[in-house]
């Protein structure tokens, strides 16, 4: 047997199984729910959770509430930066556009998770509840990444 066959098998083992595989998209109605995650928090701290949602419809839906066990006060904040000062707060509901998208991510839109119940862990996973006024409740599955994730780990 070849001397490298055996560090190519080690290759391909580590890569089908060091980086977790992205979930499907969750359907429901005109909504398509996209690549949720979240940051591990530093103990108790407010990591935040991010996700794109999808509307196919030709009716826009709203996002009225999120829910999870890890979090007691999950909420929808954005992040501004006006003349050198960031500011951050709750959006309250928020639209999702007929034929559009909206983006939560780093930077901007976020699932701010106050009240932590428990750290997050990476590599651990929660699940999180979006509440839309038109297509209902949505369950989705969110991965935790490293406390320094800028997005989900390939």
């Amino acid at each position: 047997m070849s001397k490298a066959l055996p560090s190519l098998l080690l290759a391909f083992f580590f890569f089908a199984f060091a980086f977790p595989a992205s979930a499907e998209p969750t359907r429901v109605g005109n909504l398509v729910i996209e690549t949720p995650w979240a940051r591990a928090s530093i103990g108790m701290s407010r990591p935040a959770a991010y996700v794109t949602i999808r509307n196919e419809g030709q009716t826009a839906d709203i996002l009225t509430g999120i829910e999870t066990t890890v979090s007691a006060m999950p909420e929808v904040h954005k992040m501004e930066i006006k003349d050198g000062v960031s500011t951050m707060g709750p959006v309250g509901p928020l639209e999702i556009p007929a034929n559009g998208s909206v983006t939560l991510a780093p930077g901007g839109l976020h699932v701010m998770l106050m009240k932590l119940q428990q750290p997050l862990t990476k590599g651990g996973q929660f699940s999180m509840t979006l509440i839309f006024k038109n297509a209902g409740r949505v369950d989705v599955s969110v991965p935790i990444y490293s406390v320094g994730a800028s997005g989900p780990e390939q």
